[in-house]
């Protein structure tokens, strides 16, 4: 199938130029996948010329498109400029639920088998950057990335199991 083959041929540039526009790692990884299957949809459209310049096309309006809609999710709406002026000081009742929130995150964290257990405190607890967390352990960078984004899927199917439980 053309679509595998071009998957496997161009994802890191894909990928490479979703990143350098977003400038998010996570965001990028979405919108390669968009970019191969809307490059799947339009398959009957492709004249067959020049399938690099295609996909690369393809990659840079999906990321214009999504900044361009998350720019528009930005703007503060009258509750957030009342959330922004408010007293910085958290009430009680947030504190204690931060705290919460905060150690049931840590706890899931603790429940992964390494390295996993120590990217995700370091990336969703101690909130380091990919960059701080490559230099700590001496790992590539794209390999911390990796491991964050299988630790972040594993956090997800832990808290769906936690709320099956509680819920």
């Amino acid at each position: 199938m053309q679509l595998e083959q071009w998957i496997d041929k161009y994802q890191n540039l894909i990928y490479s130029i979703c990143f350098q526009l977003t400038n998010d790692y996570f965001d990028a990884q979405d919108l390669t996948q968009e970019t191969f299957l809307s490059a799947y949809k339009s398959l009957a459209y492709f004249d067959g010329r020049n399938e690099r310049a295609w996909l690369c096309k393809i990659a840079s309006r999906k990321c214009l498109d999504y900044l361009k809609h998350s720019g528009r999710k930005q703007i503060p709406t009258d509750s957030q400029f009342l959330i922004a002026c408010s007293p910085s000081k958290p009430a009680a009742e947030e504190e204690v639920m931060g705290s919460s929130l905060r150690q049931e995150l840590y706890d899931c964290c603790m429940k992964l088998k390494e390295p996993y257990r120590q990217v995700a405190l370091d990336y969703f607890y101690y909130e380091m950057s990919t960059a701080e967390m490559a230099e700590k352990s001496g790992k590539n960078l794209k390999t911390v990335q990796t491991q964050i984004y299988r630790a972040k899927a594993m956090l997800r199917k832990l808290y769906r199991r936690e709320d099956l439980l509680h819920g």
